[in-house]
């Protein structure tokens, strides 16, 4: 049975429902070792943050324990339905597919938002083209490196919603941040733009990943504050 190590279990800024207890407790944690920055806060405009969240310029990074190193010559990306393997990308062939910008902004379930975030990367839509494939179902489950996954629905990766990002700020993806390449759906709370991403699978129901197992919400809508199941 796979057991995450305590740096991956802090995956993509989600904690544990017993860590989150109270808001006291969260933004006591906002300001530990755990984040790079000093996580302070700037002025909020209306109608642009969620309820519930506060806006950084710092991007805060949870990762406590051995964040994986993923060297690009070794990284693959693979399609796939069920154990049924559709396609797989190598670094370089990934890198020669359409790249799109996206400057979204992202919201944390942690409660931190940060503002017009640039991300370069190869666009779900663009993926599925090179693929020669429609969605073959409605769902989708995505796997990390480190056996991390989290669930999102066909329509919120298409229709230009999501990408394999593979630069943050104009940069690489430093490995703290997901790199090489990271899920970004970004009208969704972060957890599901999952860190150090190897392949996207098809799944016939909406199956519960990592973090959804353990309570968080299936969805996880920020502007409706999904933060767990029954939200």
């Amino acid at each position: 049975m796979y057991r995450p190590r305590y740096a991956e279990t802090l995956q993509n800024c989600a904690l544990p429902r017993t860590l989150q207890s109270t808001h006291a407790l969260m933004e006591a944690l906002v300001a530990t070792r755990g984040f790079s920055g000093s996580g302070r806060r700037v002025t909020e405009q209306p109608g642009r943050l969620p309820p519930g969240q506060y806006l950084t310029t710092d991007f805060p990074v949870l990762s406590a324990g051995p964040t994986p190193h993923v060297a690009r010559e070794g990284w693959h990306f693979t399609l796939q339905t069920g154990s049924q393997l559709i396609k797989t990308w190598s670094w370089a062939d990934f890198v020669r597919l359409p790249i799109t910008t996206l400057t979204p902004d992202i919201h944390c379930v942690t409660k931190w938002s940060k503002f017009d975030t640039t991300w370069e990367g190869v666009s779900i839509d663009d993926l599925l083209a090179d693929a020669g494939l429609e969605p073959p179902t409605a769902f989708t489950l995505a796997h990390s490196s480190e056996g991390y996954t989290t669930n999102v629905p066909v329509k919120d990766l298409t229709g230009g919603r999501g990408m394999i990002a593979i630069t943050y700020d104009g940069k690489p993806i430093t490995p703290d941040h997901g790199g090489p390449a990271r899920l970004l759906v970004p009208h969704l709370y972060f957890w599901k733009s999952a860190k150090w991403v190897t392949s996207l699978e098809f799944t016939e129901h909406d199956q519960a990943g990592f973090w959804e197992e353990r309570g968080y919400h299936m969805y996880g809508d920020p502007w409706k504050e999904q933060r767990y199941s029954g939200d």
